[in-house]
């Protein structure tokens, strides 16, 4: 009776970590879109010019993109429960930082900091979930849940965004974030479970944590400074190499060292790489309409913030109601690959309905199905390519397994911003030479990005295509030496009961 009672209690703390961690992820995907629809209010108030106006967004992109590997390894190493409760202890510090604001450096200093908190956080989520559903049906379920709060937090973003800004001040969509911190600390203490990390002992690769930081960060900024300086200046191939050559020394570090931070084996890891650049392609898409859309809906529709919210909401919906068993069920019942390739299309669909319409087309039917569309076709593809991405990592590395994902995931979208801004912005400036009019020329950038963002996802439906493969157990444990998931659990691990 006691066992009983206690296994019921150990089942319910399970379901309601999984909520605790998924609030943190919650907030990390938030705070990458929320900001955007205030940056004018904010510019305003805080008197930025327009290249500083930049580094409140950029801020936050550097220092999350290029911690998440040294933060996922931290986790392998001295546990994941730590590293997740500092890094929402100091998120949430610097939320507060940032609504308290009442300067340029002040703002963008603790957007840095905010960055790294996020870091923290989100890159042993994966690693916490794995080792807390180990039946592959649990899972999914709980696979399912995360990505509803990371592709969903995006949208919800922009709507609570143009909310609060009108209703309040750009300094409560910081604000909001103090006390979900605190619950989500205060819970994670009580109901998260530590793992057994490799521990210190066998050696912090200190070389490879500042080298693997430095590059990723070196990287990161030159893509996101491209938008000032343009994408073949000196400034940004200059820090692109340096970020190349970096990253080049790191990893060949890492190859020749018995306890490196990043092992090969990981990177050998079938499905991983594979998954990632998938990912990012798919990635390039999502973010045309989280950024590109946005600018289409206020500049040229002429919608407000909070229309622009609410214009999305639909996509947010489809992803809720996705992440409930739709997308289990059809992976389960055509296969991880399928699911991927399946949802990608979809997504070239509502892509494709952005493609064909104008500057004057409503939002019902043809702009409400491309956000619909978006929505069912970036939930269909995106639980199966976690599910491939883990399949072979072996849980002692699940937190630097996460970081990898999580690393091509920002990097595209970090890349994909400065594509997209860069294909809009020359287009628009080569239509206004021409004589167009402003709308006509907006619209023209738009547009052409949305042709990129489409040609993005097709490539990466090839690219899936041809490459992606489910790998076996056996494929596995060859690879990485250690005990993986099966070929029948990453068979179930798409199953809903």
């Amino acid at each position: 009776m006691v066992s009983s009672v206690r296994g019921l209690l150990h089942e319910r703390r399970r379901w309601v970590a999984l909520i605790v961690v998924c609030f943190a992820m919650l907030m990390n995907s938030l705070d990458q879109t929320i900001v955007n629809v205030a940056l004018p209010t904010i510019q305003d108030e805080l008197h930025f010019t327009q290249p500083a106006l930049a580094w409140v967004i950029d801020a936050y992109m550097i220092t999350f993109a290029g911690a998440l590997l040294l933060a996922g390894r931290l986790g392998d190493l001295i546990g994941r429960k730590k590293v997740f409760l500092f890094g929402v202890g100091f998120f949430t510090l610097s939320s507060a930082a940032c609504g308290a604001a009442n300067s340029q450096a002040l703002l963008v200093g603790a957007r840095f900091a905010q960055g790294l908190g996020a870091a923290l956080s989100s890159s042993v989520i994966l690693a916490i979930i794995v080792a807390d559903f180990p039946i592959p049906t649990e899972r999914a379920k709980a696979m399912s849940s995360y990505i509803l709060v990371a592709v969903g937090g995006g949208s919800l973003g922009l709507l609570l965004g143009g909310y609060v800004t009108q209703a309040l001040s750009w300094h409560w969509l910081f604000f909001i974030n103090i006390p979900i911190g605190i619950a989500t600390f205060v819970f994670g203490v009580a109901l998260i479970d530590e793992n057994t990390g490799h521990g210190i002992r066998l050696g912090l690769d200190v070389g490879g944590a500042v080298l693997s930081t430095a590059g990723l960060m070196l990287a990161v900024y030159a893509i996101v400074s491209s938008a000032q300086y343009g994408l073949t200046s000196s400034h940004t191939v200059t820090y692109g190499v340096i970020a190349v050559v970096v990253l080049f020394v790191f990893m060949i570090l890492e190859s020749r060292l018995t306890h490196p931070m990043l092992p090969m084996s990981v990177l050998r890891s079938p499905g991983l790489l594979t998954s990632s650049i998938v990912r990012g392609l798919i990635v390039v898409g999502m973010y045309s309409t989280f950024f590109i859309g946005v600018l289409y809906f206020q500049r040229v529709l002429g919608y407000n913030s909070v229309l622009t919210g609410l214009a999305f909401l639909p996509q947010t919906l489809t992803v809720a109601v996705m992440s409930v068993g739709v997308t289990n069920r059809i992976a389960k019942r055509f296969g991880a690959k399928f699911a991927t390739i399946l949802g990608m299309m979809i997504l070239s669909v509502g892509l494709l309905c952005f493609v064909l319409a104008g500057q004057h087309t409503a939002y019902f039917p043809q702009i409400f199905f491309a956000v619909f569309l978006f929505g069912f076709g970036v939930a269909l593809a995106f639980t199966p390519l976690l599910t491939i991405a883990l399949a072979g990592v072996p849980i002692q590395d699940a937190g630097i397994g996460s970081g990898i994902i999580n690393v091509s995931q920002q990097v595209a979208g970090v890349l994909s911003i400065a594509l997209l801004s860069a294909v809009a912005s020359g287009q628009t400036t080569s239509l206004l030479a021409s004589g167009h009019s402003t709308i006509d020329a907006l619209f023209g950038g738009y547009h052409l990005a949305f042709i990129v963002a489409l040609a993005s996802v097709l490539v990466g439906i090839v690219v899936a295509g041809t490459f992606l493969r489910r790998p076996s157990d056996q494929t596995a444990e060859a690879v990485t030496g250690s005990p993986t998931f099966d070929a029948e659990a990453e068979t179930m691990i798409v199953e809903i009961l």
